[in-house]
Parts: C-alpha cells; structure tokens; sequence
C-alpha cells in the first residue's frame, strides 16, 4: 500500500485517510446500532417493530439521502466547503447516541418508550446528513482518472472493520448498549475531527463549474445512477444475506457470520491492487465485471458440493465484491458534473439502501430462498447493464 501511496503524489493521500476515518467511525457506529436495535426493541417491548424498522427506515433513507446530497452541493457552492455540514451531522448523530445510551438505562414507562424507536430513526436520518457529502468529497481530494485508487483505500476500511463483526459483536455484547453508544458518539466526533484535521481548504482540488455545465447535467442521469444504486444494493445484500448460508451447507464447521466476515476480509485484502487496475479498467467495466462475477458465482455457487470449491468461492465472492465497492463511487462520481457530486451520491446511497429494504422485505415474508435469490440478483445485474449502457447517451 504505501508503494501504492507514494506514486500517487495528485492524490490528496492525508486528506483520503482523514475521510477512510470517519467512514471508519460510521461503519462501527451502524454496526453497533444494527447490533442493539432489536435487542433494545424487544426490552421496550416493541417485538412488532423488530424487522420492519429497518426496512421502513431504508424506504425513508431511499427518499432523503438524494435531498441532503443535493442540499451539501448548494452549500458547497456557497460555503466553499462540505465540512460544516458535515459536521453538523456528526454533532447531532453523536448527541442522540448519547440520549439513546441515557434512554436505555431508564425504567421507561409504555407511554414514553416510543420516543426510542423515533431517536432511533433519527439517527439513522442524521448519519444521511454526513455520508453522502463526506464521500462527494473524493472529487476534491483526487482527479477522476484516480477515484478509483483512493476508494481503495475506503473499501479497505469497510471490509476490514466488517471482518471484525464476529469479534466486535462479542465486544459489544460485553460492553453493554449504553456504553456501546457513548463509544460511537465518540468515535464518530473523532472521525469528523480528524478529516477537518487532514483537510485545510487550500489543498482541496475545488472545480469551478459554470452555470451552463450544471444547467446541462442530464436528468435521466440521475435517474440511471438510482437505479444502479438500487439493483446493486439489492445484490450486495443477496450475497451477504443468503450466500454464507449457501456455502455453509459445505462447510458446516464454519458459522454464517464468519463465512460473510471471510469474504469482506478478503475484499479488504485485494482492495489497492484491484484500486490501480480499476482505474486502468475504467469504472464502467470493473463495475460490470464484479457484479457480473457475483452474480455467476451466485449460479455456481447452488450447485456446488465440495467443500475446497466452497473455500474458493469465499475468496472470489471477496474479490467480486471488492471490485464493485471500488468501481461504484468513481462510477457515480464520472456521470455527474463534480459540483453535483453530493447529488450524484446521495442517490446512490438513497437507491441502495432501498435494495436493502426490500431485500430485507422479500427475506422476511418469503424466507431464504436461494434461487430466488439468484434470480434476483440476475435481474439487478441486467438493470445495472443497461443503465450503465444508457448513461453513455446522457453526459453533461
């Protein structure tokens, strides 16, 4: 990795790692919330809500997260900078934390334990005010023709932190959802601490669009980059849902959790070499070509029954995965102008987290079923194909 570093001196190195910090801070801070959510439903007393929370919330993120992206471009535009929303997202993601991790402790009476499961969803808003912007950023710190290799450095921290689930669950379980919480609030004002730290506005690559390049943003480009959003979210989350599950059939030794930790451990481990071929690929090609292998992997995977098969499955499900982590935001990032680039992510992120709320649904009402599940993610993969292909037709 640091040979990697060193002969990429255009991209802005300290300023990427800032960023890999606070995505860190976000994805300990979701995995601790996704840990204690239905384990403090069910002590309110609310096991209704347990399972449909989630899929409810990612049908609000669906709709918000494309605002708040849109929103972070006009204050870029204005303020020079995304970091004060930013951190304004951070300070009230880390002060409900706190007032869910005090709430917790209390003996709350049936008529107050509702104002939970609403901070709850709150804070799952307030994560949208910072995630988007804070990855809009990556056209500021590297040119395009390098995304690919800083997000590297992203999906390198994703998959690592996720590696560790079967350990951090153990960790979390002993810590205790007050304490858990209190951590993340932590965590997440370190995080934003640390990339303010690592960004001066001086050392930003900051594009001065014209009124005509954004007027000529293509709407159906928008459009497109929702729907990749959407059908990728829906694959992403057929693999980590239901294939660990597939191939512990082979091997019954191993648990479903550390299955899915083995592949995003491996998807961290590849993640900068596939940085530079990616960009040497292009991230319309790598995109197709990971999902294209998942979704074939997915196919084979079915009629597997060797056990060393199973093993090599985990890894290229790892790679496969690595390569769409790494060739989804450069994607994103190429078909909108970059003073759109807080727009062009939150729809996104807004079109995957609804493909995980109704991957969430179809698990829930129709169970594992993993041929359905491999049908499905053949139709998110010809969606993504074709929209991909149609995007050529939309530039601005």
């Amino acid at each position: 990795m640091v040979n990697s570093v060193n002969t990429r001196p255009e991209i802005l190195w300290r300023q990427v790692w800032g960023l890999a910090t606070l995505l860190a801070a976000i994805i300990f801070s979701w995995m601790a919330y996704g840990f204690y959510q239905p384990i403090i439903l069910e002590k309110l007393e609310f096991v209704g809500l347990v399972g449909w929370l989630g899929i409810w919330q990612g049908l609000l993120v669906a709709v918000i997260e494309p605002m708040i992206g849109g929103l972070s471009d006009h204050l870029q535009q204005r303020l020079g900078s995304r970091l004060p929303m930013i951190s304004i997202g951070v300070v009230l993601a880390g002060v409900i934390f706190v007032a869910v991790s005090l709430l917790v402790q209390q003996n709350l009476s049936t008529g107050t334990r509702w104002i939970v499961p609403v901070l709850m969803t709150v804070w799952v808003i307030t994560i949208m005010l910072f995630r988007a912007p804070a990855i809009a950023l990556l056209t500021q710190f590297a040119p395009m023709s390098e995304l690919p290799q800083a997000n590297a450095v992203l999906v390198f921290v994703l998959g690592g932190i996720g590696a560790t689930s079967p350990i951090l669950n153990t960790c979390l379980h002993n810590m205790g959802a007050s304490i858990t919480f209190l951590v993340g609030a932590i965590a997440l004002m370190l995080g934003a601490y640390i990339l303010q730290l690592f960004t001066p506005k001086h050392s930003l690559h900051i594009p001065n669009p014209s009124r005509e390049q954004i007027a000529n943003t293509p709407v159906e480009t928008f459009s497109l980059i929702f729907i990749i959003g959407l059908a990728t979210g829906i694959e992403i989350n057929l693999l980590l849902s239901i294939f660990p599950q597939v191939l512990q059939t082979q091997l019954p030794n191993l648990s479903v959790e550390f299955i899915a930790s083995a592949m995003l451990l491996v998807s961290a481990i590849v993640s900068v070499p596939l940085g530079d071929w990616t960009a040497q690929l292009g991230a319309n090609k790598s995109m197709l070509l990971g999902l294209g292998a998942m979704t074939a992997l997915m196919g084979l995977a079915l009629l597997n029954d060797s056990d060393k098969l199973a093993i090599v499955f985990i890894l290229a499900f790892g790679i496969s995965f690595s390569l769409v982590f790494i060739s989804m935001i450069p994607l994103v990032l190429s078909k909108v102008h970059p003073s759109r680039a807080g727009l062009g992510t939150g729809l996104y992120f807004g079109g995957s987290a609804g493909g995980t709320a109704i991957v969430s649904l179809l698990i829930k009402q129709l169970g594992n079923t993993s041929i359905g599940a491999f049908l499905l993610a053949e139709v998110a993969f010809l969606l993504v194909s074709m929209c991909i292909i149609l995007s050529h037709k939309f530039r601005y």
